[in-house]
């Protein structure tokens, strides 16, 4: 009795096997009548010509004219800072002031006062 399995309602895997092809074969027939019926892959590939060759007038005069040709000499390149105090102190910048939020109710006092400042101011 330990040779018997139980049918749990799940499907073979040799069901599972033929439904999945069939289901492919399917679909690749439903794409390929597609493409015949409505003619893709017909249209020819724009050609693209190639870039234009960009032209530039340069004068590479700055050749090294050197009396030394031979090489053999080394150039030492000096640089020097100078620091120089400003005339004027750097500005300092103040902390961000955050904003305190507004909550409604306090809105509505801000705008009936506001209110009211226009109607004196109108009459």
């Amino acid at each position: 009795m330990s040779d018997e399995q139980e049918n749990d309602g799940t499907w073979s895997g040799l069901k599972k096997t033929i439904i999945g092809t069939l289901a492919t074969v399917v679909t690749a027939g439903g794409a390929w009548i597609g493409t015949t019926i409505f003619g893709g892959g017909e249209e020819a590939a724009p050609v693209q010509q190639a870039a234009q060759p960009i032209i530039l007038n340069v004068d590479n005069s700055s050749q090294n004219n050197s009396s030394n040709s031979a090489g053999g000499s080394t150039t030492v390149i000096k640089e020097t800072v100078r620091e120089v105090p400003s005339s004027q102190p750097a500005p300092v910048q103040a902390a961000p002031v955050e904003e305190k939020v507004e909550t409604p109710m306090e809105r509505m006092k801000r705008l009936k006062a506001e209110k009211a400042k226009q109607d004196e101011a109108s009459k």
